[in-house]
């Protein structure tokens, strides 16, 4: 049997480190190479083509759910398997709409990981325990009546717009008739609802859900 070829990417190079020796000790399973953020994970799937792709949510630059979606539409045939300390649904639901085949939490045990794998070749869904089944039904209920989760407020969701849309700040505030201090809690509390760092990850997160058109 050919063995497993999987890509890890991750912003801290020990927890790659500490993958990697997980994954080594894995029957069958080979590490063909590694990335420090979601657009190096991109072209070095490209290029290796692994059967599995493991992602950390929150990196630095493009991070796991951006590079989830991209390499969905670029490597279908990849498998994803999200990494993260996140077990709120809101962060399971997003990985779930982005491609991703697996949401394995980082302090799961190692057998985990073999599981996890295991499962996603198969063709199936695996979720860490820790993850409750109500994050499962509420899942499969969304996906039935064509409905995706939203893990924006009404509110945060017209800060976002309008920071996509290249308002400064102090544009929006005075738009939204809010203080300067409030529309910037709105947008940190928007990053970290998303898992994203920077500005133009954003704009590519409010073009994929439709609240601005791709041309802004």
């Amino acid at each position: 049997m050919p063995a497993l070829r999987v890509l890890l990417a991750d912003d801290h190079a020990l927890v790659r480190a500490g993958m990697r020796s997980l994954l080594r000790d894995i029957p069958g399973v080979e590490v063909v190479a590694e990335a420090s953020d979601g657009a190096e994970a991109l072209a070095k799937a490209e290029q290796s083509r692994p059967d599995v792709v493991l992602l950390d949510i929150a990196m630095k630059g493009m991070n796991g759910l951006e590079a989830a979606a991209r390499l969905r539409e670029r490597l279908p045939e990849a498998k994803v398997v999200i990494l993260s300390m996140h077990t709120s649904e809101e962060y399971v639901l997003l990985a779930l709409r982005a491609g991703a085949s697996a949401y394995l939490i980082k302090d799961s045990a190692t057998s985990e990981l073999a599981l996890a794998l295991t499962s996603v070749m198969r063709g199936e869904t695996y979720l860490s325990p820790a993850i409750s089944r109500q994050v499962v039904d509420g899942y499969v209920q969304r996906v039935g009546s064509g409905v995706g989760p939203d893990p924006l407020t009404p509110r945060q969701r017209e800060v976002l717009t309008r920071i996509a849309e290249g308002r400064s700040t102090k544009e929006i505030a005075f738009e939204l008739n809010l203080s300067v201090k409030t529309v910037e809690t709105h947008r940190a509390q928007i990053m970290d609802r998303l898992g994203i760092r920077d500005v133009a990850g954003l704009v590519r997160y409010a073009i994929r859900a439709g609240l601005v058109p791709p041309e802004t």
